[in-house]
């Protein structure tokens, strides 16, 4: 049996060290993409809700932005699959069709 061996990482310290920090202008950079991507993902949210929260409440909505396509399952693992069957590639926001549309607690 072979023995496990434990690293200690010292309170504040890098976890990669060997992976340079990020400049400031691709924290920004990356910031400003992900601000694009829920703008649209909240678009295609925002069009849908209003027909599907009376029937499908607190189902879980897997959004694929690029196409406008949506896939809905009162199981979020099935929506995920759903929407990774279609789009395998894609990259999907998960929200809740709720008054908030938020998944879980905040």
């Amino acid at each position: 049996m072979t023995e496990k061996t434990h690293r200690r990482v010292p309170r504040g310290s890098r976890i990669s060290p060997d992976r340079p920090p990020l400049s400031s202008e691709e924290i920004a950079r990356r910031k400003a993409e992900d601000e694009v991507f829920v703008q649209r993902c909240r678009e295609i949210f925002n069009k849908v809700y209003p027909e599907l929260v009376a029937a499908h409440y607190n189902w879980f909505i897997h959004i694929e932005p690029e196409s406008g396509d949506y896939f809905i399952d009162p199981d979020e693992i099935v929506s995920f699959q759903k929407a990774k069957q279609k789009h395998p590639t894609a990259v999907l926001m998960a929200m809740r069709l709720n008054k908030t549309g938020t998944c879980g607690r905040i």
